[in-house]
């Protein structure tokens, strides 16, 4: 197999001050006025079998904006993320209560079209998933899945998506050759481009940069910034330093319960809540 690494960004710079030991949160350009809420959960719970991993979690997620949920593992970040495009109906004994939705859509109603919520509300995985094909039918699968038989339309279709990705310009002259050839965040960013194709409203990010070298993590911080003008992001992430480079606002979840929601920059310059604190300046997690 023959990796073609052409990542040529720079690491990301540190943004831990040694002073409080709190990520810093770098200068901005003021950002945009928040839109309205597009998902939106009232004392949610969620439970596999007898383990109660939600705990009553309210919380409303921006249009256009990044939304990051940090906390430590096991905490319930990923089962959130999963909820709102029920990736969890795939796991037996799964029940939930209180209140989900996305837009005015009941993501607990049992007639809820799951297929077209995943088309809507799409997922990028922490580990680059492509699949054994070529990068164009990477990025044309769920296209075609959904229909779409036009070769020419197809063919722009997946141009524009890697374009959206910020692939095309290192992925146009191979577009015939394996997926698997490309490096680990080339391969990210094919994924991404993926769920671009489909014209989701959402794009739900589960740690996509953790597997990713620190280079190919700076790739896709910038451009989960380029892509907010479009969509609304959610991304659960490890890295608090991550957090405050790319969100708009942050969640801080701990035991399966939402201890705090807020701007990003006040969440870790002023949280309000004392384990909040702790855990940003590193006393667990």
């Amino acid at each position: 197999m023959t990796i073609v690494p052409l990542e040529t960004s720079t690491e990301p710079p540190a943004v831990t001050s040694s002073a409080t030991g709190r990520p810093v949160v770098p200068p901005r350009a003021a950002p945009a006025p928040a839109g309205p809420p597009v998902l939106t959960t009232r004392d949610f719970h969620l439970h596999y079998g007898p383990v109660h991993a939600l705990k009553g979690v309210t919380i409303e997620i921006l249009e256009r904006s990044v939304t990051a949920v940090i906390g430590p593992s096991g905490c319930g970040k990923s089962t959130l993320l999963r909820s709102f495009n029920r990736m969890n109906d795939l796991i037996p004994g799964v029940r939930t209560e209180g209140e989900i939705q996305f837009g005015s859509v009941d993501l607990r109603d049992r007639g809820t079209d799951v297929v077209e919520l995943r088309r809507r509300v799409g997922m990028v995985f922490q580990r680059p998933n492509p699949f054994p094909k070529t990068i164009f039918e990477n990025v044309a699968f769920g296209l075609r899945m959904l229909g779409l038989k036009n070769r020419g339309e197809l063919e722009a279709r997946v141009e524009r998506s890697l374009r959206r990705a910020a692939l095309w310009e290192e992925a146009k002259d191979r577009l015939d050759r394996s997926a698997l050839q490309l490096s680990g965040g080339q391969q990210q960013r094919l994924c991404i481009a993926r769920c671009l194709a489909i014209e989701p409203e959402v794009i739900l990010m589960d740690e996509p940069a953790s597997a990713l070298d620190p280079t190919a993590t700076a790739r896709i911080e910038e451009l989960i910034l380029d892509l907010k003008s479009a969509y609304t992001i959610v991304i659960v992430t490890h890295n608090m330093q991550q957090a405050a480079r790319i969100s708009d606002r942050t969640a801080f979840m701990l035991d399966g319960r939402l201890v705090e929601v807020d701007d990003t920059t006040a969440l870790f310059t002023n949280p309000r809540q004392k384990l909040t604190e702790e855990y940003i300046t590193g006393r667990f997690g």
